[in-house]
């Protein structure tokens, strides 16, 4: 099969995206996991844009919310400002893309080919985020559909620290929690566990020093003492219907 062949079967399959991103791939050597079928990007998105495009944007470029340590998050609300422009900028960057903060087929090819057809992330699996007890994403302090999508939006959070931690792996050793298996490790009764936005980490080759400065950067407003062997990461501050809404960095800038 030639090479325009294959193009117009990607193009009728899963659109520009794929096809931008493909060529991409080839020229940066840039792994993809997927082709680039899981959204269906209208058109260009920048400063002024709105609607649920935005949104979905937005979640995906939430880990890169910050150049340095920062307080700071990518709010996700639809409505594309200079937040949302300086972190597709940083994601951009990050890819070897065109840094011009307006989200077009090259960036929706990278953005889509970190998420695998089952809806997790590139390089995380649901199965990592499921309560230790056998109760999947049930039993948790909100229902199961919006502990899933919590994780969700953690995954991306996540793949940005990895990216940013040298694509080094990232282990999960706790993701979401049921309230019955919260109280029987002594979590908090409030903990973001038991809402799917928080995880705790360990990077390979990394200390949990090097995990709290890398996370400092993603926007994540939950951050537990890097004094032990995994690193607390949480969004409690973009969720204050869950009674956490401030920001909580244990350990101050590090």
């Amino acid at each position: 099969m030639n090479s325009s062949s294959l193009d117009r079967r990607a193009l009728l399959r899963y659109g520009t995206g794929a096809v931008a991103a493909a060529g991409l791939a080839a020229v940066a050597n840039i792994g993809f996991a997927r082709p680039a079928a899981a959204y269906g990007w209208s058109g260009n998105l920048g400063q002024g844009s709105s609607g649920s495009a935005v949104v979905e944007l937005q979640i995906r470029v939430a880990g890169w919310a910050a150049d340095s340590a920062s307080q700071t998050y990518v709010s996700v609300d639809g409505s594309f400002g200079p937040g949302t422009a300086a972190a597709v900028r940083r994601f951009q960057a990050a890819y070897g893309l065109s840094a011009d903060g307006v989200a077009g087929p090259q960036t929706f090819g990278v953005l889509n080919s970190l998420e695998k057809s089952d809806g997790s992330t590139a390089h995380f699996n649901w199965s990592e985020f499921t309560s230790h007890d056998g109760s999947g994403f049930g039993g948790g302090n909100v229902g199961a559909d919006e502990v899933k999508e919590n994780v969700r939006r953690t995954m991306y959070k996540l793949e940005a620290l990895r990216k940013k931690a040298g694509d080094r792996a990232v282990t999960i050793n706790s993701g979401f929690r049921s309230t019955a298996y919260n109280a029987s490790v002594g979590g908090a009764g409030n903990s973001m566990h038991t809402y799917g936005v928080a995880a705790d980490t360990a990077v390979s080759g990394l200390s949990t020093l090097d995990v709290y400065r890398i996370a400092e950067t993603c926007g994540f407003s939950g951050l537990e003492t890097h004094t032990v062997s995994w690193q607390h990461v949480d969004s409690r501050i973009e969720h204050s219907n869950y009674g956490s809404g401030f920001w909580w960095w244990q350990d101050g800038v590090a």
